[in-house]
């Protein structure tokens, strides 16, 4: 039961700290789920980050069912999951109330400017930080520099590109044994 208590507030403080969506959310995770409590390597919060933004839903959401899941099973997901939710559920229900009161205000939408730079830093430096962790050869900088331009360039679904970066990968890495 504390197990569960645990994963409940660990991903609600998440929540209660998570603007800007679930990719402001990849630092925060980071942090608690890899640094402070062990409960995924970096890998592996990579892999359900990547599995939860090719999937339906909200990535944040995806993510804590995924990480709640491998700790404490079924019931370890919807308990995270809820955990994540929860914040948001209660303090878009106050916001809701007073931002359509008070939205036309300056410094209200000047606050809401501020906070979506500050989201954006957050969202580099995760993205940095998992850069550094996951290109680490020539075949892995490959498929970066392939996902980036096609990123860039082409209107495509980002499962199309988590599927031809996997595919890649298998590839690549494949050709690398033989080749030794």
């Amino acid at each position: 039961m504390n197990e569960l208590l645990d994963l409940f507030l660990t991903f609600a403080k998440m929540g209660v700290m998570t603007f800007g969506g679930g990719m402001a959310m990849l630092p925060i995770l980071q942090r608690e789920v890899v640094e402070n409590k062990h409960w995924a390597t970096e890998e592996e919060l990579v892999d359900y980050y990547a599995i939860g933004q090719c999937t339906p839903g909200i990535i944040a959401v995806n993510t804590a069912t995924f990480i709640g899941q491998k700790k404490r099973g079924a019931i370890g997901g919807i308990v995270a999951t809820l955990g994540v939710v929860f914040p948001s559920l209660v303090i878009i229900s106050i916001l809701a109330g007073l931002i359509t009161n008070y939205s036309h205000l300056a410094w209200v939408q000047n606050a809401f400017a501020g906070i979506q730079v500050c989201v954006c830093v957050l969202i580099f430096n995760a993205v940095v930080k998992l850069l550094k962790k996951s290109v680490v050869d020539k075949p892995t900088a490959a498929i970066f520099a392939l996902v980036l331009a096609g990123g860039v360039f082409l209107d495509v679904s980002p499962v199309w590109f988590v599927i031809a970066a996997a595919l890649a990968g298998i590839v690549l890495k494949n050709l690398e044994v033989k080749g030794k």
